[in-house]
């Protein structure tokens, strides 16, 4: 009975080696060429001195810092809502990433709640229709029509640009404002801007 035990064990013991030498022989495959290589996402892009992921990531962090600072102790957190940013440059800026970054970074700071924007209204007008609507969902697990809540505050802003050139150099200047409005008096309660300056030579 004991020569049993012992040489159970034996074989469970040699299994577990087993099963832990496998996994760590098991690499993840790689698919490709190998030609592509991952980088740092916050790493300083340079490649040009047109409007970039640093740029973006620069302005959502300082406006965000600066709004949450504004209102950091509040026991009650304002519910806002956030309009795309208008891009007033000659080039094509995604503003709707700026936007969206801009709300990430308030939404983590905690001081903030948002309403649906514009930009998804129709998203939440669709949802509600089909819950209540449909004929698919029982009346007491839906979301009732009526009851969204309105913004008290709404964030709006704007990045514009000035081109120079010469001979042999490019510089261009930036700007970006955000403005935060109270939708009830129109009183503007937070206004800040970020400066970002790139020059190039040929």
């Amino acid at each position: 009975m004991n020569i049993n035990k012992t040489l159970l064990g034996q074989r469970l013991g040699l299994a577990a080696a087993l099963a832990l030498g496998l996994s760590a022989c098991v690499t993840t495959p790689t698919v490709g060429s190998g030609n592509v290589a991952y980088g740092d996402a916050k790493a300083v892009e340079q490649v040009t001195n047109e409007f970039g992921s640093t740029d973006l990531q620069m302005i959502a962090e300082t406006m965000a810092r600066s709004l949450a600072q504004s209102y950091a102790g509040n026991k009650v957190k304002p519910l806002v809502t956030i309009a795309e940013v208008k891009n007033k440059t000659s080039e094509f800026i995604d503003t709707r990433a700026i936007t969206d970054s801009i709300r990430v970074q308030l939404l983590k700071s905690g001081t903030f709640r948002f309403a649906t924007d514009i930009a998804g209204m129709q998203n939440q007008t669709d949802e509600l229709i089909r819950q209540n609507q449909s004929g698919m969902y029982k009346k007491s697990k839906t979301a009732k029509t009526g009851r969204m809540e309105g913004a008290q505050y709404r964030i709006e802003g704007n990045i514009t640009s000035i081109v120079k050139r010469g001979s042999d150099v490019k510089d261009v200047y930036y700007k970006f404002s955000l403005i935060m409005t109270d939708n009830e008096s129109g009183v503007i309660e937070w206004a800040d801007e970020k400066e970002i300056r790139k020059t190039s030579k040929r």
